[in-house]
C-alpha cells in the first residue's frame, strides 16, 4: 500500500496545478494499481492537502503579508478579487456536489471533459491575444468575477480546475504568468473548502491504521506539487499552453480506448 501512496502522492502533485486534470490521471492511475472504492476515494482528497500546502509554502511570503497587510487597500482588493473569484464555484458545487459525483465522476465523461478542454485551449492560444492585466494586483472586480464564473466549469470532472481559471482568466486579458498565479492563489481557498467538505463526509472511512499510508501520499503530494509549481511558472513566461492542450486530447483519447 505504501507504494501506491507514493505513486498516486506523485500522480497528484504533478497534475493537480497543472491544466491537465488530475481527476482523470488519479482515476486511470487507481484504476491500473487496483486501488479503487471509498477508502480510495477519501485517500485522493486527502492527498489534495498537501498540494494546497505547497501553494502556500511557495507563496508564504505573500500569504504572511496578505493576513498582516489586512486594512490596507492593496491588501483588500487582492483579498477580495479572490472572494468574489471563489464564490461562484462554491455556491454552484454545493448545489450540484452529490449529483456531479453520482453521474459524472467515470472514466467516460472525464475522456470527454479532457479532450473537449483540450481543444478549447487551442482555440484560445490562438485567439487570445495582446494582454492588458500584467499583474495580479492589476486584476478588475469584474475580472475576478469572469475568472471565478470560468472556474465552475472545472465542476464538471476532467475540465481541470487551473485549466479552467487559467483559460478563463487570459480570456478575460490577463498576461499568461498572471492567470497561472492568480490560479494557484484562488486554489487556495477553492481546494481547502472542496477538500475538507469532502473529508468531513467521507471521515468515517479513516481508521488509524491508514494513517501510515495517507501520510506518505500527502507528504509525496506536497513535494512533487512544490516541483512542479516553480518549473511550471518558468515555462508558462516562456511557452503557450498547446503542449498541455495536446498532451490532454491524446491522454482523453487513451482513456477511452482503454475503457471501451
Amino acid at each position: 500500500m505504501i507504494f501506491k501512496a507514493i505513486i498516486l502522492g506523485i500522480v497528484e502533485g504533478i497534475t493537480e496545478f497543472l491544466p491537465v486534470s488530475s481527476t482523470g490521471h488519479l482515476i486511470l492511475a487507481g484504476d491500473m494499481l487496483d486501488f479503487t472504492g471509498d477508502k480510495a476515494k477519501t485517500f485522493e482528497v486527502f492527498i489534495q492537502l498537501g498540494a494546497i500546502l505547497a501553494v502556500v509554502w511557495m507563496y508564504r511570503e505573500r500569504v504572511s503579508s496578505s493576513i498582516k497587510g489586512i486594512g490596507t487597500s492593496r491588501t483588500n482588493k487582492f483579498l477580495l478579487n479572490l472572494l468574489i473569484a471563489f464564490l461562484p464555484a462554491a455556491f454552484l458545487g454545493l448545489l450540484t456536489h452529490s449529483l456531479i459525483k453520482h453521474y459524472l465522476f467515470n472514466p467516460l465523461t472525464v475522456a470527454f471533459a479532457l479532450i473537449s478542454g483540450g481543444i478549447a485551449m487551442l482555440i484560445i492560444e490562438r485567439i487570445v491575444r495582446n494582454p492588458v492585466v500584467m499583474d495580479v494586483d492589476e486584476i478588475s472586480l469584474k475580472r475576478a468575477l469572469g475568472i471565478g464564473l470560468a472556474q465552475t466549469l472545472s465542476l464538471f470532472p476532467g475540465v481541470s480546475r487551473a485549466g479552467a481559471t487559467i483559460m478563463g482568466a487570459m480570456c478575460f486579458g490577463l498576461e499568461r504568468k498572471a492567470a497561472t498565479e492568480f490560479s494557484f492563489f484562488l486554489a487556495i481557498p477553492t481546494m481547502f473548502a472542496a477538500t475538507s467538505y469532502d473529508l468531513l463526509k467521507s471521515i468515517h472511512n479513516l481508521n488509524l491504521s491508514d494513517m501510515p499510508v495517507f501520510a506518505t501520499g500527502f507528504f509525496i503530494s506536497f513535494f512533487s506539487a512544490l516541483l512542479v509549481i516553480k518549473a511550471f511558472l518558468g515555462f508558462v513566461t516562456r511557452h503557450t499552453f498547446n503542449s498541455f492542450a495536446i498532451y490532454r486530447i491524446i491522454f482523453g483519447t487513451v482513456i477511452l480506448f482503454y475503457y471501451l
